[in-house]
């Protein structure tokens, strides 16, 4: 990817598909990367809803849950995605940052047929859903997984960004407005982000956090279903597990807590669905 005329484009200049959006403010000097989620039913109603006067709102981008990019403000100008918020002595950080909405319904809730329910009631595959406490929050909720085709697009094109304006971080919508926004939420691989494109830890990452295990779980060598797991694996039900800091999409590092099969003290990766902060 590469930017030209703060349009986003591919390797051969041709630049993204552009929809343009009337919610828009003045020229834009970005120092932060902001990521949200859209809560939205499909890629193609959020960006719909985002070029419509009504909805007061819009993004530099939103990303598919299959890799599709659409861009919908020039990069230099200022788009209306952060709303009320603050971050380290900058408030209204529309003014200070350039916006990514991924395709992701946000919260889910378990229902009766064995599925969930995003909150405007669309089904929600098992497979697609996540056990985990928001680190603004104090209870385990739901969330719907990103998909690694729209994490791999999001990450080279929040490169391309940071690179091409020299951000100084990469912020979530919750960062900035805790307590009002929840998203990207705990799906999103934050630290991984940061780790990669900034050299270093996210700001407020799971360290030292600890864990169980909702199932037998497999602990592997790398963050791969395909991985060699460690020896003695799965993990029983109810294992406690501390994070090491290190995340790769939906995958955690941990060590192991508790002295069962001799993997006490192990570190490896786990699935990050299975697991619920202690």
């Amino acid at each position: 990817m590469k930017i030209i005329n703060h349009r986003l484009c591919r390797d051969d200049d041709t630049p993204y598909p552009f929809r343009v959006s009337p919610n828009i403010g003045d020229t834009l000097k970005p120092e932060f990367l902001v990521m949200h989620y859209t809560a939205g039913r499909n890629f193609d109603q959020s960006v719909s809803w985002l070029v419509n006067p009504a909805a007061k709102a819009s993004a530099h981008l939103v990303i598919g849950r299959d890799g599709s990019v659409v861009q919908l403000v020039p990069f230099n100008k200022v788009a209306w995605h952060a709303g009320s918020s603050s971050w380290q002595g900058y408030t209204g950080l529309n003014n200070y940052s350039i916006g990514i909405e991924l395709d992701n319904v946000g919260i889910v809730n378990p229902s009766p047929t064995g599925d969930f329910r995003s909150w405007f009631g669309d089904a929600v595959p098992v497979e697609q859903v996540i056990q985990a406490q928001h680190k603004n929050e104090t209870i385990s909720r739901y969330w719907q997984l990103y998909t690694p085709e729209q994490l791999f697009v999001a990450l080279e094109a929040a490169g391309t960004i940071i690179q091409q304006y020299g951000l100084k971080d990469i912020l979530g919508h919750d960062d900035i407005a805790p307590g009002r926004k929840s998203d990207p939420g705990p799906a999103f691989p934050m630290m991984t982000f940061r780790s990669r494109l900034l050299g270093r830890s996210a700001s407020v990452s799971d360290e030292g956090e600890t864990y169980v295990t909702t199932a037998n779980l497999h602990i592997r060598k790398a963050p791969d279903q395909t991985a060699a797991t460690l020896p003695n694996s799965p993990l029983p039900l109810n294992t406690r597990l501390k994070a090491t800091g290190m995340e790769n999409g939906v995958w955690k590092e941990v060590e192991v807590l508790d002295n069962i099969k001799n993997l006490k003290g192990q570190i490896g990766w786990v699935h990050s669905r299975f697991i619920v902060a202690k």
